[in-house]
């Protein structure tokens, strides 16, 4: 007796179905981004203005230049991320430079937190951690929707818990 369709596994054939992180991760991100750099940019030109001279607060345009470099390598980073349950293993890929792909076992399984700290709740995000018994295989998956992270939390320790009573 088959247990799940291609729908339930999330595949369709052999090819895994990729998902995306929600926008709203990207939004956050470069807020913190703007925000520390913007206070860095003004501190500088601030103590740099006092201490040293007029002239030399100019400097404070680093950190701003490094703003924008940032803003674009956090979206090319925010689009690597992507993640897919197949029907024995899930996988999660990600990097633009160094490109990291991560499958882990649903019967390796030992733990899935759902985490989110205040900057990710006021966003509404949470966080996706898997813990396996090799710790090189742990992986976390950012950026969840709430709803998301606990229907996956559920998902992937219901999956380990029945692949690893076959073990």
């Amino acid at each position: 007796m088959e247990t799940g369709s291609a729908a339930d596994t999330g595949t369709t054939g052999d090819e895994p179905v990729w998902t995306g992180l929600p926008p709203r991760l990207l939004s956050m991100r470069r807020l913190l981004l703007v925000v520390w750099l913007g206070l860095l940019a003004l501190a500088l030109g601030l103590l740099l203005g006092l201490l040293v001279g007029p002239a030399w607060a100019a400097f404070a345009l680093l950190p701003l230049a490094l703003t924008g470099w940032g803003w674009v390598m956090l979206g090319r980073n925010w689009r690597s991320w992507r993640y897919a349950e197949r029907a024995d293993d899930l996988l999660i890929t990600r990097g633009v430079l160094w490109q990291e792909e991560t499958v882990v076992p649903y019967g390796r399984m030992q733990l899935v937190e759902v985490t989110s700290g205040p900057v990710e709740r006021h966003f509404r995000l949470a966080s996706v951690q898997l813990h396996t018994a090799a710790a090189a295989t742990d992986a976390t998956i950012p950026g969840l929707d709430p709803a998301e992270a606990e229907r996956l939390r559920d998902r992937l320790t219901e999956l380990g818990e029945a692949r690893s009573a076959g073990l």
